[in-house]
């Protein structure tokens, strides 16, 4: 039986992030991926490449749900960028419809494209709706000073007490990333399941951020877990799926790189 993976995220014109690259690191991994739209970004190349954000209907992302999970048995689901209230509040509803076995929540709390109080509900609705489902969230260092609520993450031991934070929120499995905001020569990723701390240290590769890291991350982490991978091992998998699409990033017109998802070297 063919493994499949599910992907309910926002679409992204340059093939960077967002779904596009979500389906491209699950066809790395050997699992068949399946994915509904959730809203449209694009970037704008005559106004410094800002983002310009349009939500699908919710009536329309029921749809797809419907379909998507009509057609095959779907029982992991990678959740990326959902961008309105409404959009979270569809989503929920058809994740609380159905067993699950595993739910990867990519915590995108804001959109360059939105007005800051449309954010402020957005991440909010997120917060209450979305993330107590989840079995694993993957939240960056912006993403998890914010829903730790924690003014700032300095240490490895800083990012480890966020992590502890945000799973007393309700998600199963916490990883939080330090990316290349945290100082260091590494890369420093701390996994927390409730009771243990497993930190991930890799050289960084560059001190620019590249598009597309996040997503892949955990669209690699929902592919493992649909192949049957315990997650620590899915973590540990992606995080060397992303180094390897980091070191192969693809350079474009825009001004920044994008992450080229490949499946890690043995």
């Amino acid at each position: 039986m063919t493994n499949r993976a599910y992907v309910i995220a926002g679409s992204e014109a340059t093939g960077g992030a967002g779904i596009q690259a979500d389906l491209k690191a699950f066809q790395e991994l050997g699992v068949y991926g399946v994915g509904t739209i959730t809203c449209i970004v694009s970037f704008d190349p005559k106004n410094g490449w800002g983002h310009r954000f349009v939500p699908v209907d919710p009536g329309v992302i029921a749809d797809q749900i419907e379909a998507a999970t009509a057609c095959h048995d779907l029982d992991v689901v990678k959740i990326g960028m959902l961008g309105t209230p409404d959009t979270i509040d569809v989503v929920a509803k058809s994740l609380e419809a159905r067993p699950w076995r595993h739910v990867v929540l990519d915590p995108v709390l804001i959109c360059k494209g939105q007005e800051a109080g449309a954010a402020l509900d957005t991440d909010q609705a997120l917060t209450a709706r979305v993330l107590p489902l989840a079995t694993v969230i993957t939240p960056n260092h912006f993403e998890a000073r914010t829903l730790a609520g924690m003014d700032r993450i300095d240490t490895v031991d800083d990012l480890v007490e966020a992590a502890r934070r945000i799973h007393a929120l309700g998600p199963r499995h916490v990883v939080a990333k330090g990316g290349t905001e945290l100082p260091g020569p590494d890369a420093v990723d701390v996994h927390f399941d409730g009771s243990d701390v497993t930190v991930l240290r890799a050289p960084k590769i560059g001190e620019e951020r590249v598009s597309g890291a996040g997503c892949t991350f955990a669209a690699a982490i929902t592919a493992e877990l649909a192949k049957g991978a315990e997650v620590g091992a899915a973590v540990a998998t992606a995080k060397a799926m992303v180094r390897e699409g980091i070191d192969r990033r693809l350079t474009t017109h825009a001004p920044f790189a994008s992450v080229v998802p490949v499946a890690p070297r043995p």
